[in-house]
């Protein structure tokens, strides 16, 4: 399974080309242009095992930083003040990781 097949080529690309100045990146704004705040939650948790490298069922501090490359290659990596931010913006149970359920529900806010 891939990214688009759930997201559209060109709404992803829109969505990481609005992020690629160094801390320009903002969770909600590019969930939205990417269209994924409009998608079932099944859909949801798969761009999740997408994101989640290792299938660990956590996306960590370590996948997180390359998380615009998982929508394109050659997208830049996100800064450690992005990073902290996102993470921080989801980890509900503060383990320092992003589970399923807490993906989910970032990107439905």
């Amino acid at each position: 399974m891939s990214l688009t097949s759930i997201l559209s080529a060109e709404a992803i690309e829109n969505a990481v080309k609005e992020c690629q100045a160094p801390d320009s990146f903002t969770y909600k704004k590019f969930f939205q242009l990417c269209g994924l705040s409009s998608k079932s939650p099944k859909e949801i948790k798969d761009v999740f095992q997408i994101l989640d490298e290792d299938n660990s069922g956590f996306i960590e501090e370590s996948e997180l930083k390359f998380f615009l490359q998982r929508f394109v290659p050659g997208a830049r990596t996100l800064t450690e003040a992005e990073t902290k931010s996102f993470i921080s913006a989801a980890d509900d149970d503060n383990d320092g990781r992003i589970g399923a359920e807490e993906f989910q529900t970032m990107v439905l806010s």
